[in-house]
């Protein structure tokens, strides 16, 4: 009868009525109000909407934004506070409001947890992701960061829910520190040298998150390390990536690649100043080195063209033919010579080779 009775006032007001109300609901003393949260929650879900699916997009994730908190100040939810969400999706049905953004409503605070489902429709992902990484931001702008067990706002099961959305939507085309630098973040009126130690903070804090989940889904230590080491900005590429270093990694050549490309990198590592992109081929002298830059040349073309359209498992396949080469280049060249010029174009051959074999992951975390 309680419930009857709060659900018939409930609605009498619209949904969008109660907003000037939450401006005067404190959210945190440092951030503001419920009102100002929600406006930062609105630009955000907005500019992702853009990116997801153009203006249309943008327009209803601006809207459900816009009253996705009103149901907070419900009769219903002040005293079913377990009903966030649900209700304000049955309060914005009964107002007549699209479908889409009745739902993003109900399930911009999806996943709750572990399993949880993701949002139904792209104006519910654009909404959940703009709330979270709001928080996020937000709270990572003025140094409420989790510690030890104590995490109040819950920012890893945020962070959790950005990395679980990102990936299994496969969001397309903005890297995480882009959305995080220029989207997130960019909503607080801070300081740029704070504001840029807080969003490096936070996609650290993000990228250790996954290799949590990474972990749970069977990947190694030393895979997940090769690929996260890179800092891949499109989320939803890693775990093809993973597949790829996991496959290279059976190979009876990897082994040997992997060791001779951590040696490739401990020698570029003590290299003062830049090393040279172009090889001069009048100075390989060797057979060795000219065997290796000839083969280089053919296999980076292939590699590359395959890591660009996605195929990350072949492109790792090709490098398997540079194992002899490299052998042998190792076995008879030597790459600190008195001569500069011979010095810093053997560099130059081997800077090409780190690139080429690095682009998917850092294969020298395999090494043994």
């Amino acid at each position: 009868a309680d419930a009857k009775f709060f659900f018939d006032q409930d609605r009498k007001k619209t949904l969008e009525s109660r907003v000037a109300s939450l401006y005067k609901v404190v959210y945190h003393n440092k951030l503001g109000s419920q009102g100002e949260r929600m406006e930062r929650v609105r630009t955000i879900a907005s500019m992702l909407g853009r990116y997801l699916g153009g203006e249309e997009l943008a327009s209803q994730a601006w809207q459900a934004a816009n009253i996705c908190k009103g149901d907070l100040l419900t009769d219903m939810v002040g005293e079913f506070p377990e009903l966030q969400g649900v209700m304000g999706r049955y309060y914005a049905q009964y107002e007549g409001l699209d479908n889409d953004v009745a739902y993003a409503i109900e399930d911009h605070y999806k996943p709750r947890f572990s399993g949880d489902e993701l949002p139904r429709s792209s104006v519910g992902i654009c909404l959940a992701l703009g709330d979270k990484l709001e928080t996020l931001a937000g709270l990572f702008s003025i140094g409420e960061k989790p510690s030890g067990d104590k995490d109040p706002y819950a920012l890893r099961r945020h962070a959790l829910g950005v990395i679980r959305i990102l990936i299994e939507t496969k969001f397309p085309t903005v890297g995480i520190d882009y959305i995080l630098r220029s989207i997130a973040m960019a909503q607080f009126n801070i300081p740029h040298e704070q504001s840029s130690a807080a969003i490096d903070s936070l996609e650290t804090f993000i990228f250790e998150r996954l290799e949590g989940v990474l972990k749970e889904l069977g990947y190694s230590p030393l895979e997940i390390e090769s690929v996260i080491v890179l800092r891949p900005q499109l989320l939803w590429e890693i775990p093809l990536r993973l597949e790829a270093v996991k496959t290279f990694a059976a190979l009876p050549e990897a082994p040997a690649l992997a060791a001779a490309n951590k040696r490739v990198g401990n020698i570029l590592k003590k290299v003062e100043g830049e090393v040279k992109a172009e090889i001069n081929a009048d100075l390989l002298q060797e057979p060795a080195e000219k065997d290796l830059a000839a083969v280089l040349s053919f296999i980076k073309i292939d590699a590359n063209r395959l890591f660009e359209v996605g195929d990350y498992t072949e492109s790792l396949q090709r490098l398997a033919g540079l194992k002899v080469y490299v052998d042998n280049f190792f076995d008879n060249v030597m790459v600190n010579a008195e001569n500069v010029d011979l010095k810093n174009n053997r560099l130059a051959l081997l800077n090409q080779l780190h690139q080429t074999m690095n682009r998917v992951a850092d294969l020298s975390k395999l090494a043994s």
